[in-house]
């Protein structure tokens, strides 16, 4: 036995293990995995809204007749979010990842067979558990395989593939909706997540925090330590002490215990209007556009754009919160996001096309900056045994947002047009703000951490016996 093994006798925090310990290859391809399959959770979950224009004029239907099939896609991912974080940590975050994947790439391939709206409703729908599932279960991989000091930037640059493949979709469409129809849209879409699935069932390993609350898998879990570079006794047993003591309960009353409510009623306020403002652009950016008399590719655009401020944005806003906490940067992005849409209602959208679609890049730098963050908060927020129900929970209500959106959307379109719409995004987006205000357990910046480290009590960091919480970040 090497002298590394050696040093492993015995029983093993695990938690000291992967927060204090490098970061290596093994550790950095699982991340790289986990976000390939956010990539097509945003790539799939987006390709509607360019295809919606399209559908409607082939069947001769008014956006209001879509509004069922927009809302029975995100109805279907409310639920995936919220039953994928309880079967993640019940039967494990590998599963909940490659069955979310390869569901949502069967159901968007057969949309291509549609013959009516009803029918794109139901896939929808199914296509929906898997894209809703898909989010909390690679999220929580992702932060349960990245060492703690960069947990932050690794969960935000997980979440970022979501605009990330939302704009590969938008490049995407532009090259195949003129060439080969919607229904190709649909066909080829769903083929690569697929593809995915097969791969990540080969190649996905099971989180080494859930594997050590398992017993009967810790030889699994030995095996998989030493791929990841901390190679272990054969005879070694495993804890993870610090968060295991501050667990007096598991599951979903656990949200609201220890302190917890407070945070977690606000989080959820946070993510239901930031989703409310997401899926608005997701869903409606590119028929709105169209019903102001922009020609298709110029409509498409617009949520092209939106998605590529939204990567550069959400980057930006987890290097300012791995330097200076994530109170202030997600304050500050939520009112960069309502003050832009504001803005935009004074520009002429006929004829001020070029500056408008730049418009809608800088506020999908600013709100995709506040969602895609917000999971790194959560991760901090809670323990392993509920990180996944709780990152799931806050996104399943999110969802609900995302469903208002669909009827909200196609409602301020037809009653008010652009001014309307904007609105809309903009009054989210001050609410989200607000909630964020309310949240208590943010996340730390690095000066507060090491004067944490040095036993100096902070405003607004975990007393100690939440220290489990704070290594979380």
């Amino acid at each position: 036995m090497n002298a590394a093994a050696a040093a492993f006798k015995g029983n093993a925090d695990i938690g000291r293990l992967l927060d204090d310990g490098p970061y290596t290859t093994m550790q950095k391809l699982v991340v790289f995995l986990a976000a390939l399959s956010i990539v097509m959770d945003g790539f799939d979950g987006q390709l509607i809204g360019f295809a919606i224009p399209s559908m409607i004029k082939e069947w001769g239907i008014t956006r209001e007749a879509f509004v069922p099939a927009v809302a029975a896609g995100l109805i279907g991912m409310g639920i995936g979010s919220a039953c994928a974080g309880l079967f993640a940590d019940r039967f494990g975050r590998r599963m909940a990842v490659i069955a979310s994947v390869f569901l949502f790439g069967a159901a968007t391939c057969a949309i291509g067979f549609a013959p009516d709206v009803l029918t794109v409703a139901v896939l929808r729908f199914i296509a929906g558990l898997g894209i809703g599932g898909a989010l909390p279960s690679s999220t929580t991989v992702t932060a349960e395989f990245t060492p703690a000091r960069r947990r932050t930037l690794a969960v935000t640059a997980t979440i970022v593939c979501v605009p990330l493949g939302g704009m590969l979709a938008g490049l995407f469409a532009a090259q195949v909706l003129p060439a080969f129809g919607w229904r190709a849209l649909f066909f080829i879409g769903g083929t690569f997540p697929m593809a995915l699935a097969v791969l990540l069932f080969f190649t996905l390993p099971e989180s080494p925090r859930f594997l050590a609350r398992h017993p009967a898998r810790w030889g699994e879990l030995g095996r998989l330590l030493a791929r990841m570079g901390r190679p272990m006794a054969r005879d070694a047993s495993y804890t993870d002490a610090a968060e295991q003591a501050t667990e007096k309960r598991a599951g979903f009353g656990a949200l609201f215990s220890n302190g917890l409510a407070r945070d977690t009623l606000a989080t959820w306020a946070a993510f239901f209007m930031c989703l409310t403002a997401v899926y608005t652009a997701f869903s409606w950016l590119p028929t709105m556009l169209a019903s102001e008399g922009l020609s298709m590719s110029v409509a498409g655009s617009g949520l092209t754009a939106y998605n590529l401020g939204g990567v550069i944005g959400a980057l930006a806003c987890a290097v300012a919160i791995s330097r200076f906490g994530s109170r202030w940067p997600l304050v500050l992005c939520c009112a960069g996001a309502a003050a832009s849409a504001f803005a935009l209602q004074t520009l002429n959208v006929g004829k001020d096309t070029s500056l408008l679609i730049f418009g809608f890049g800088v506020h999908g730098m600013f709100v995709n900056a506040v969602q895609s963050t917000m999971y790194a908060l959560c991760a901090f927020m809670y323990p392993t045994s509920v990180r996944a129900t709780g990152t799931a929970s806050a996104l399943a209500f999110g969802r609900l947002g995302a469903i208002l959106s669909a009827f909200a959307g196609a409602a301020v379109i037809t009653a008010g047009g652009a001014m309307a719409y904007l609105a809309l995004l903009g009054t989210a987006m001050f609410l989200a703000m607000v909630a964020l205000l309310i949240v208590r357990r943010h996340i730390p910046g690095r000066d507060a951490l090491l004067q944490r480290g040095r036993g100096q009590s902070l405003p607004g960091v975990l007393p100690p016996q939440n220290i489990s919480q704070e290594r979380s970040s």
